[in-house]
């Protein structure tokens, strides 16, 4: 039995070859940005930690401990793990729409920027979109709480109008508790009016 324990961050991607006679390889990946995590490889017959870019281990049988960490070459890896690199899915697309002051409509300028959008879910087939309004610190937290609520569905509602399954749709806001740029209270900051949309 192999398991595998990953840090939560840096991101952590595990690739696993199976022979036959319950032989294997893990080998850990940098992520797409080229962050490196770390895993635990365990079985029966002692551990291995993987903690370096391309570093693997093998376990020829049950019973038969992980060997000592090794680099794999990048030729071994495309060859050995080619069915698993090609399935590995794209990485999330976001995107940021900015709003004018005490405003929850989208200006001309952020709706030409919707085919974008609609693009990426259509090449995706994504049934996982999630949308998140904000507002910067200037007037009460209370009221940018609604007002970024309101950010968030009107978009969400513009989405919907425009062909994109309800159901996909995660829809939250944090008014301006989450700012793209930190200020202090009462500041007009457009960076942070805004809603960002990550479609995976």
């Amino acid at each position: 039995m192999l398991r595998w324990v990953p840090i939560i961050f840096p991101a952590v991607l595990l690739l696993a070859a199976f022979a036959g006679c319950g032989s294997s390889t893990v080998v850990l990946m940098p992520d797409r940005d080229g962050h490196v995590g770390e895993a635990v490889v365990t079985n029966q017959g002692g551990s291995q930690i993987l903690d370096k870019p391309y570093q693997a281990t093998s376990i020829s049988g049950i019973g038969s401990a992980p060997t000592q960490p090794a680099l794999m070459e990048q030729s071994e890896i495309e060859r050995d793990f080619a069915r698993a690199l090609a399935a590995e899915p794209d990485p999330p697309v976001v995107f940021i729409f900015y709003f004018n002051v005490d405003f929850s409509e989208l200006t001309p300028e952020y709706l030409s920027l919707l085919p974008n959008v609609l693009a990426a879910i259509k090449k995706r087939d994504s049934v996982d979109i999630s949308i998140v309004g904000h507002c910067d610190t200037a007037g009460a937290n209370s009221y940018n709480f609604l007002l970024s609520k309101r950010r968030a569905e009107n978009l969400a509602h513009i989405l919907t109008e425009r062909g994109v399954d309800e159901s996909t749709l995660s829809i939250s806001w944090h008014g301006e508790n989450d700012p793209l740029i930190k200020t202090g209270d009462n500041i007009f900051e457009p960076r942070n009016r805004r809603v960002e949309i990550t479609v995976r």
